[in-house]
């Protein structure tokens, strides 16, 4: 039954999801269905610009490769074929009711105030429990490091909620996925930082602010004009193909936030009526639904670094020791990987390109190091993804939180207690740390 409803995909399976929570927070039927359907339309647009994004930079990628001349022998398939090797494990198997019942045990007992409702995205944590399972070959431990996933990115979601909401423009939601609360605790690391550096310190330029000093050039149109060119330059492209890219990339620009907004409309009555219902039978205690990340992707800032962040990441794939992910799948996506450091950063240009660039050399490294693991994975799940002998990975799969957790389970028995009291410490002092505010 769950495999079903996951192959409806997630125009269809989130509106659902999103219908069903509507009728629970008692806003009327047809409104319900409106709200859905509205936020199903915004995720299906925003698919249809991520597979433009993909037809359009994939071929230029695939020339900046040959022209950088990167020779790296692990493949990068992409987040949905991972998300299938995920979902294809024995932890994959159990792990959206293990995280669900979860979730609700720590919503109840008052250690998160996350929901989150993302379940497609569970395919995250499985990763994270499949490479425990192999290391351990124990199914519980891999369900254990699961949970530990999980209740970290919980977390992350309540400590970001405050400012995911300001960037959004959405009150009641936070963004509890996978991946992108794994990349919170860096940004807020790196905030921190900049915050005592001289020239940095409370100096916050977003896409708007660039606007305004520079007139036009902030524009998200001329924006996306600037990067198609420099990207049809860095592929070798002729002016036909330039040109088109341009467009495309201008298009990806404007898009993108429109599509965002679609889903934020939709999710409005949503917000409205969830905080109304708890209200009343919560005693006003303050609860988020926990999203995709795709909702926070509608800002310039993250749009822009995640197109510019491209011909970098080539470059940095190329030269970084250790690294042996040629990046792939995954590029045409970056803003996936930008997104929460736009958040942490407030929206800062110069700190969220930053952030990101450091954020995925970390990814290059992890995606390295699981690829015996993934490969395994994904073998063992009937995906011929690689050919014999080889081995493949995602910048997907590149995650701390998943890497750290592997990392202490791969001890045995000590690594596991480490492991889940170091997590119990995070969620406790993170919890104390909100009472005590």
């Amino acid at each position: 039954m769950i495999d079903y409803f996951l192959s409806l995909g997630g125009t269809v399976f989130v509106p659902i999801i999103m219908f069903i929570i509507a009728l629970i927070f008692r806003i009327p039927f047809l409104q319900s269905v409106k709200a859905g359907v509205t936020i199903g339309i915004g995720f299906a647009g925003m698919g249809l610009v991520i597979v433009m994004a993909i037809d359009s930079l994939s071929p230029a990628i695939k020339l900046m490769i040959e022209r950088f001349g990167l020779h790296l022998n692990l493949l990068d398939v992409g987040a949905g074929p991972a998300s299938g090797v995920g979902y294809a494990t024995a932890v994959g198997a159990i792990v959206i009711p293990v995280v669900f019942l979860f979730n609700i045990v720590l919503l109840l007992t008052r250690l998160t105030k996350t929901m989150n409702v993302d379940i497609y995205n569970y395919w995250h944590y499985a990763i994270t429990g499949g490479v425990v399972n192999i290391i351990s070959g124990s199914l519980v431990w891999g369900a254990i490091a699961a949970m530990c996933h999980a209740a970290l990115s919980l977390k992350m979601a309540d400590l970001s909620a405050r400012r995911v909401q300001s960037i959004v423009g959405l009150e009641g939601i936070s963004i509890p996925q996978g991946w992108g609360s794994s990349s919170v605790p860096v940004a807020l690391a790196l905030e921190w930082l900049y915050q005592r550096i001289p020239f940095m310190k409370n100096n916050n330029i977003d896409a708007s602010d660039i606007q305004k000093r520079f007139g036009m050039i902030g524009d998200p149109v001329i924006i996306g004009v600037i990067l198609g060119i420099l990207f049809g330059l860095a592929a070798g492209y002729g002016f036909k193909d330039l040109a088109n890219l341009v467009i495309t990339v201008a298009a990806i620009m404007v898009l993108f936030p429109r599509m965002i907004r679609l889903i934020v409309e939709g999710l409005l009555p949503i917000s409205d009526g969830a905080r109304q219902f708890l209200q009343k039978h919560f005693h006003s205690r303050e609860l988020y639904i926990g999203l995709d990340s795709a909702v926070t992707l509608g800002h310039p800032t993250t749009i822009a670094v995640g197109l510019l962040l491209i011909p970098v990441m080539l470059i940095i794939a190329g030269i970084l020791p250790g690294n042996r992910v040629l990046p792939l799948a995954d590029l045409p996506v970056a803003p996936f990987f930008v997104c929460m450091a736009t958040v942490i950063h407030r929206g800062d240009f110069l700190r969220t390109l930053i952030t990101s660039i450091i954020t995925m050399i970390l990814v290059l490294l992890i995606a390295t190091h699981f690829a015996p693991y993934f490969t395994e994975m994904a073998a063992s799940g009937g995906f011929n993804l690689a050919k014999e002998g080889a081995q493949i990975t995602a910048l997907s799969v590149g995650n701390a939180f998943g890497w750290s957790i592997s990392e202490l389970m791969g001890m045995g028995i000590i690594g596991v207690i480490v492991c889940v009291g170091m997590t119990a410490l995070i969620v406790m002092g993170l919890r104390n740390r909100e009472l005590s505010s």
